[in-house]
């Protein structure tokens, strides 16, 4: 029997000798393992309701707050229409996602699932790539928080934060205090185990989402039918290009596949998390957005960040319920940057376990089940990112992670399907292949659409990641070392 936070023994997929970029983890290796790290394991203590404030958490944030304003004039009032596009898009990955965290109920996500499926360059890409979408994440969202906060403090007590320790150095401050005390004060409570903070997480769901429900209680006494017509005046091109800004809206939905070591019932509960925090994100969006451009002519959205609080405030006739819109916007940054910084640290924690990355990143505590370095150390390096780095278009970069790593999801499951069709699986992607494939085409297309610059710092990142790899993984491998 093993011993607490001693791992099983690794064996390669298949038998017969394989090129070390091409080793696969077994399916069944990577379940026997899950929870252990170095000097202690992971708790089973989420409930799938928890899983999917989660998921909701690292979904529902700065996009519905400040993205009409960039979608609005794009679609007109159409921009309903396009929310949904955008959620029938992320769908067929979702599908994807909800088929792998059933079968493979691992903390490692996607890069977990490339392991099994596509050997072990192709996982350290993808691993490389969540590093990329959740870690400099966590420092854009930050750093939304702190012109909230701003906002907020103006309205209430009629302050604000300077500006030189409110931006980076730069962006015209020394240092963006409020981003690095959000993602300070996400790292205490993630450093008392995932039970707690999924107890302060879905409490922080709760307030953004009957937040946004009291936007559309209040906003709808405000519709003026005039305001729909005509529905699109920028014809189907401007609501596909709404539909493109809007996917990234959705990016978020797989944060309850990283808790897969955690979950009570994890076979059972991480398909269903994932889809119903689709399904409660997608209705609250196309909702939002039909009340909003009712509420104000699509023409009024552009270049306004905090279309949502003006549109309160003008309905009501009174700035109180823009200021309650700002402090609800407050709390949904912080529960995204909370959610998160939760999902970066389990990828890390896979990756470690794998002998990918440095061992420190699977040390568990003993008392609380948590792996406390690797939160404080990625906290840091994202506090440190968020309070003195411009991002300019590394934050940009992050959509172009996520796509790929979508993208190889949807093949993963091709692959599996394949490979191993008799293991048993708690849900199954709908009219496969088609459904996967169909996934994998709109990923590619999404991430072909992003601006030549961003593409450049993608390719910057894999430089550097692939550098580190044949530097320290390939020969620290865990199923390098256990071939010798």
């Amino acid at each position: 029997m093993l011993e607490t936070g001693q791992a099983p023994p690794l064996t390669s997929e298949p038998s017969r000798p394989v090129h070390p970029l091409m080793r696969r983890k077994p399916v069944e290796q990577l379940v026997a393992e899950g929870g252990q790290g170095e000097g202690g394991s992971l708790r089973r203590s989420l409930t799938m309701w928890q899983l999917t404030m989660i998921s909701i958490g690292a979904t529902l944030g700065t996009g519905i707050f400040v993205v009409l304003g960039t979608a609005a004039p794009k679609a007109g009032p159409a921009v309903t229409i396009s929310f949904v596009i955008a959620g029938l898009t992320a769908l067929f990955s979702a599908l994807s996602y909800a088929e792998l965290a059933g079968s493979v109920p691992v903390s490692g996500s996607s890069y977990s699932y490339s392991y099994a499926t596509m050997g072990e360059l192709v996982a350290w890409i993808c691993g490389w790539c969540l590093v990329l979408e959740y870690g400099v994440s966590v420092a854009a969202v930050a750093v939304g928080w702190g012109e909230y906060l701003n906002e907020l403090l103006d309205g209430t007590i009629g302050i604000t934060i300077p500006e030189q320790v409110s931006a980076p150095l730069g962006d015209g401050g020394l240092i963006n205090l409020p981003a690095l005390v959000v993602v300070l004060l996400a790292m205490v409570f993630l450093m008392r185990g995932a039970k707690e903070s999924a107890r302060i997480n879905s409490i922080m769901v709760g307030v953004k989402i009957v937040t946004l429900l009291l936007f559309i209680g209040i906003g709808f006494m405000g519709i003026k039918a005039g305001n729909y017509a005509p529905l699109a005046p920028l014809g189907v091109t401007g609501i596909s290009a709404a539909a493109s800004t809007l996917f990234f809206s959705y990016i978020g939905f797989d944060a309850a596949s990283t808790a897969g070591e955690e979950a009570k019932n994890p076979k059972r509960d991480l398909p269903r998390a994932i889809m119903l925090s689709l399904l409660i994100v997608t209705v609250l969006y196309v909702l939002v957005a039909f009340v909003a451009v009712g509420a104000m002519p699509w023409q009024d959205f552009e270049g306004t960040e905090a279309a949502l609080a003006q549109i309160m405030t003008d309905v009501s006739g009174h700035t109180f319920w823009g200021v309650v819109l700002a402090a609800g916007a407050v709390v949904a940054i912080a529960s995204v940057v909370f959610a998160v910084l939760y999902g970066q640290t389990r990828i890390l924690f896979a990756m470690s376990r794998d002998g990918l990355v440095p061992k420190v990143f699977a040390k568990v505590n003993p008392k609380t089940g948590a792996p406390r370095a690797n939160v404080v150390i990625v906290s840091l390096f994202c506090g440190a990112l968020a309070a003195f780095i411009p991002l300019g278009k590394l934050a940009d970069a992050t959509s172009i992670g996520t796509l790929f790593a979508f993208g190889l999801v949807n093949v993963a499951v091709i692959i599996l399907r394949r490979t191993r069709p008799d293991m048993p699986r708690t849900f199954k992607v709908a009219l496969f292949p088609i459904t996967p494939i169909l996934g994998v085409i709109a990923c590619g297309y999404m991430m072909f659409s992003l601006d030549t610059a961003t593409w450049i710092v993608f390719g910057g990142w894999m430089v550097a990641g692939l550098v580190f790899y044949f530097l320290y993984g390939i020969r620290r491998s865990r199923l390098a070392t256990a071939e010798k």
